[in-house]
């Protein structure tokens, strides 16, 4: 059996149905056709002559040749392409560098399936029969299937070897880390805990001051245009607008709080913070009577100095309409006087409601600030007995986590003991069968027990 290898569109299937009808006393087969466990006599690895071959075509190269000494190279295709030969010879460079034995063997060109003229493959035929002819070939392939045999054997003991090792220093390495992790996850955390509560704390705090400010600018517009009527009301919305900032903060510190918790995944925080209820006082707006006496007394005279001035202003005019002067002056003077004093005691009502709302909305940011701050404080330490609680739990489960990797570390080193003692024990045997296979492959010696492998 001869393997017909290489490559997809190297030309594999025309040079083995070729080779076949040629030489149809041997049996020619593809890699997919070859038996489990069959050794081909000999390989004919084609490649194409459009372009050099590539790492993935050196790796099929060196699999498919592995236990098989007879060893064709071919660059096929040579009809279409003239520069065959230097892909050829840079096939050849890159071959011979990632598998050795390729620098010997020879190489030669072909096409199976011109597209002009009768198929090229002479040459190869008369290779390989020559090849076949050897009457050393058995004896070769069977050195050749050997060494490999040998040399899986130093690779296998190699590759555990470096496996184990590697599995040491990633369980050392991953011990380091726990350990590391340790040290730093209380005071990483504890670093983190505080820098939220400290943006929570400012946060909050000027968004109570800045509902505050808010609440006070508005009212006090509403109160600058109220009118006496609209007192009660304006009174309720005060003390409803106050209640809403109150409300409103407690409901913020709760969800900055619950984030922050769910920032730093950690359990503990009570459920809301409540509102504290606050009593504002009345207005003084009833206890004004002696102002009221007074702007009476002044409304009066501002009334009748009016009044006079309207009737002198009638008299010098018509001095025949003197008395409907007096009369008219003092209907206005008295109209005068309810005016100045009704509009003194709206300002005054005005002034005392803007009052009022400044004081009741300073006792609102007292509230909400203590509230805050409060809030903060009942979270923070709810928040770093989780946290110690979460780093507690965390170094418990490291510390097992250490001890197990502590226990496979020793089973480890006992493993690797014993295959270092099989290793040393092995190695030299076959570093010596590998030296005395390629010497007989080189034809410098071939005993029979390397090659019956006694």
């Amino acid at each position: 059996m001869v393997l017909v290898a290489g490559p997809p569109s190297a030309g594999v299937t025309s040079i083995a149905g070729e080779l076949q009808r040629r030489l149809p006393e041997r049996r020619f087969v593809e890699t997919g056709d070859i038996g489990v466990g069959a050794d081909p006599v000999a390989v004919v690895f084609v490649m194409s002559a459009v372009a050099p071959v590539t790492e993935s075509d050196c790796a099929l190269a060196d699999l498919v040749t592995a236990r098989t000494d007879a060893v064709i190279a071919v660059v096929s295709k040579v009809d279409d392409h003239r520069d065959w030969r230097g892909v050829l010879a840079e096939n050849r460079e890159r071959l011979a560098g990632r598998v050795p034995r390729f620098g010997s063997v020879p190489w030669i060109g072909a096409a199976a399936a011109p597209r002009l003229g009768e198929p090229l493959v002479d040459d190869l035929i008369e290779l390989l029969e020559r090849e076949l002819a050897d009457p050393s070939l058995d004896q070769r392939n069977k050195l050749r299937a050997r060494e490999f045999r040998v040399q899986s054997a130093i690779s296998r003991l190699e590759t555990e070897a470096r496996d184990r090792r590697s599995r040491v220093a990633a369980l050392l390495d991953a011990r380091q880390q726990l350990l590391r992790h340790r040290r730093l996850s209380l005071s990483e955390g504890t670093a983190a805990l505080r820098h939220q509560i400290q943006q929570a704390r400012v946060e909050l705090t000027y968004s109570a001051r800045s509902r505050c400010a808010t609440a006070r600018t508005d009212l006090q517009k509403q109160v600058a245009a109220a009118n006496p009527r609209r007192f009660d009301a304006l009174e309720r919305e005060v003390r409803r607008r106050c209640g809403d900032v109150i409300a409103d903060v407690a409901e913020e510190v709760t969800v900055r709080t619950r984030e922050m918790a769910d920032a730093l995944d950690l359990d503990g925080l009570p459920q809301s913070v409540p509102a504290r209820p606050m009593t504002l006082e009345v207005p003084p707006l009833k206890s004004r009577r002696l102002e009221t006496q007074l702007m009476t007394v002044l409304g009066a005279g501002f009334g009748l100095g009016v009044a006079l001035l309207v009737s002198r202003l009638f008299a010098g005019l018509a001095p025949d309409a003197a008395v409907a002067g007096s009369a008219v002056g003092g209907v206005i003077g008295v109209a005068v006087t309810v005016w100045v004093v009704s509009s003194r005691g709206v300002l005054h009502d005005r002034a005392v409601l803007d009052r009022w709302v400044g004081e009741a909305t300073s006792a609102v940011r007292a509230a909400v600030e203590e509230q805050v701050a409060t809030g903060v404080l009942a979270a923070e330490a709810a928040l770093t007995s989780a946290h110690l609680a979460a780093v507690e739990a965390a170094r418990m489960r490291s510390g097992r986590r250490i001890a197990e990797i502590d226990a496979e570390l020793r089973e480890r080193g006992r493993e690797i003991a014993r295959a270092d003692a099989v290793r040393e024990r092995e190695m030299p045997g076959l570093q010596r069968a590998l030296e005395t296979i390629r010497d007989g492959l080189t034809g410098e010696s071939a005993t029979d027990s390397v090659v019956t492998g006694r």
